[in-house]
């Protein structure tokens, strides 16, 4: 396996423990695979499973069959049957998430909000919130507010927070969930230079993105989940 990411035929349904364990199928049969450097676009209709199929290549989600294969360290782990121990790993080291919701703890400065995925992997506080600084102001987050915690800011702000904290880190594979919801053009167009930045890094990356524009220009290929699925 030379790609980053690997899906075969895999499949998620939830089960309704409080509504007698109903079971609810979500996606069957999802299979595709990402190249470095290359970014793959999701689309299909709201509740085709694009944000289930992202949360089982980040381990949120067990796939209940199937492969889904994740080049790590130079092996490919299959996370169906991966260790716990494995999926904390992977995610520290090999997956970054950017989901459309910002999820940081209260009262820390938005600064060390944004460089706190380097300080975990090694890197001085110092070069960390350098960076942080770097990307905070190319987002258009001034400089005035990185003292301030994320929580006090617009929805459009913390979004912008979000996304700095996503991709600040140098891993190889990249996953995207509405990147550039509640964006305005300027950060839109910044987001997507980010995007063709990581591709000549060689980043792996999973996008899901509603905007047609924005699909175009950061896609690779684009993948329909509307043949995934489970009521398809």
């Amino acid at each position: 396996m030379t790609a980053m990411i690997e899906l075969a035929n895999a499949e998620k349904t939830f089960t309704m423990h409080l509504q007698g364990g109903v079971e609810l199928p979500v996606v069957r049969g999802v299979s595709f695979h990402v190249d470095p450097g290359e970014c793959v676009v999701m689309s299909g209709p709201s509740g085709a499973g694009k944000s289930s199929i992202l949360k089982m290549i980040f381990g949120n989600y067990r796939c209940d069959s199937g492969r889904i294969g994740i080049r790590h360290h130079g092996e490919v782990i299959d996370l169906a049957t991966a260790e716990p121990r494995q999926v904390l790993s992977i995610r520290r080291s090999t997956i970054g998430y950017v989901s459309q919701f910002l999820r940081a703890v209260p009262r820390v400065a938005t600064i060390d909000v944004v460089a706190e995925p380097l300080i975990a992997n090694g890197v001085a506080r110092q070069e960390a919130r350098e960076r942080a600084g770097r990307l905070l102001r190319r987002l258009n987050i001034p400089e005035r507010l990185w003292t301030l915690p994320p929580s006090t800011f617009s929805g459009g702000e913390q979004q912008r927070v979000n996304i700095a904290r996503g991709f600040i880190s140098d891993l190889p594979i990249l996953l995207l969930d509405e990147p550039t919801a509640s964006l305005d053009a300027a950060n839109r167009a910044v987001v997507v230079e980010l995007i063709a930045e990581k591709k000549t890094k060689g980043v792996a990356m999973v996008a899901i993105v509603h905007d047609d524009e924005i699909r175009h220009l950061i896609a690779d290929r684009i993948v329909d989940v509307t043949s995934f699925a489970a009521a398809a």
